[in-house]
């Protein structure tokens, strides 16, 4: 330890500028730190953040939270229809959202993949094309087609389904841009035309990607139903957002577990087949 002390004292009278940093890092420091702090206390005072708040909103949560215990238990086959019907309504949303964005957004896929697309200006257009359609959230995109089709699942599933198409045309293009070339070039040299070495080459290696992408989507676009079906679109966020408004805390939160084991169910089924698709297909290119 004496002979680390004496070395870096040493060092120290020897070169001082070396364990002292400079002038410009420092006022960096300082400024990033003042930045930082002003920062946060900029959107504490906007926001108007305050521990007694807090304490008044965790109050009130607790008396909301209160009547998730014991679940509300409908009487009759009516009302427990209303809300089957709610359930299947956010689920046939997602699915036909998935399927018509996976329909139309499959074909544009091949224009915007770096393998399939030489042209570089075109297959960059057609990129920022898929960029703008993923960049309008769903929910704005059910505000305008509930103004233009009314309200009901109709709307929910066109936002869905033109959102989806942004987001799958790009994720397609990437799984048909990452397949292998070796495939490709055995198709070409056994004398296959483009659309030959396609179907034969890269779509076999695509495919289990694509429906993995799929079928994960439509799980997350069965939570994304209820979200629409809040401000219009019909299925069970509509019942979740009319029993919220009447104040009927032991029925909303009872909707609220349906959704959860309903994500559940579909989260499961989703993975089983992704499982199952992806992994039999391994099996056979092996």
């Amino acid at each position: 330890m004496s002979d680390t002390s004496s070395g870096l004292r040493r060092a120290r009278s020897l070169v001082p500028d070396a364990f002292v940093s400079p002038r410009r890092t420092k006022l960096l420091r300082i400024l990033g730190t003042s930045a930082f702090v002003l920062l946060t206390g900029w959107c504490l005072w906007a926001f108007d953040f305050s521990p007694m708040r807090l304490v008044e909103g965790a109050t009130r949560f607790g008396s909301v939270a209160s009547f998730m215990f014991p679940p509300h238990v409908w009487q009759s086959w009516t009302e427990w229809q209303e809300i089957l019907k709610g359930l299947g309504e956010t689920v046939a949303m997602a699915f036909m959202g998935t399927l018509l964005g996976a329909i139309i957004a499959f074909p544009l896929a091949f224009l915007g993949a770096r393998n399939i697309m030489p042209v570089s200006w075109f297959r960059l257009g057609i990129r920022r094309g898929f960029d703008a359609l993923r960049a309008v959230e769903q929910l704005i995109l059910a505000l305008v087609f509930i103004r233009a089709f009314g309200l009901g699942p109709l709307a929910g599933i066109l936002a869905i389904a033109v959102s989806e198409i942004g987001t799958f045309s790009k994720l397609f293009a990437e799984a048909i841009e990452n397949t292998s070339k070796k495939p490709v070039d055995g198709v070409k040299a056994s004398g296959a035309g483009k659309l030959q070495t396609v179907r034969f080459a890269v779509l076999p290696q695509a495919l289990p990607v694509i429906l993995s992408i799929i079928l994960y989507n439509f799980e997350s676009n069965t939570r994304s139903g209820t979200i629409l079906g809040i401000v219009g679109a019909g299925g069970i966020g509509f019942l979740l957002a009319d029993r919220i408004s009447a104040y009927r805390w032991p029925e909303a939160w009872t909707i609220i577990f349906l959704i959860v084991f309903m994500v559940y169910l579909i989260d499961g089924f989703s993975g089983f087949l992704r499982k199952h698709i992806i992994g039999k297909d391994d099996r056979t290119r092996s």
